[in-house]
């Protein structure tokens, strides 16, 4: 007999916060001894190739296409995304980050990089309005 609880099917499955997700994605992981693969060069990679199967799904669309996505098209969007979050989630639990936290201190480094005045409907690198500093 296994010692491993069963695996959970989608009715038992409740996720509410970040930590629901870390806890549910590190159990799916270790039903399945897949920890000795994940590990954060692992993890990085199968992240990026996710995200480019994401981007797969906008390639050649118009802009206005990719605003308004069949509904196969969003369902396929959705799963990539999701693919995309796990693998993200996955690695900040190997890595002890806790992603709220960096993501709360990226917002803040990057209001500082892009201050509204000089922002404000522009599309340009923080490191123009260093070199012109009046636009």
């Amino acid at each position: 007999m296994s010692s491993n609880p069963p695996a959970e099917s989608s009715s038992q499955l409740s996720i509410n916060s970040l930590a629901d997700l870390t806890a549910a994605v590190n159990r799916f992981a270790e039903q399945r001894n897949w920890d000795q693969f994940h590990n954060p060069k692992n993890l990085s990679m199968a992240l990026i190739v996710e995200a480019a199967e994401l981007v797969e799904h906008f390639q050649w669309l118009t802009q206005q296409q990719s605003n308004t996505l069949d509904p196969e098209k969003h369902e396929a969007v959705s799963m990539e995304m999701a693919d995309v979050l796990i693998y993200l989630v996955r690695m900040a639990d190997q890595l002890d980050i806790d992603l709220l936290a960096a993501a709360q201190k990226k917002i803040l480094l990057n209001g500082e990089k892009y201050p509204v005045e000089k922002a404000k409907g522009r599309a340009d690198k923080y490191t123009r309005y260093q070199q012109y500093p009046n636009p």
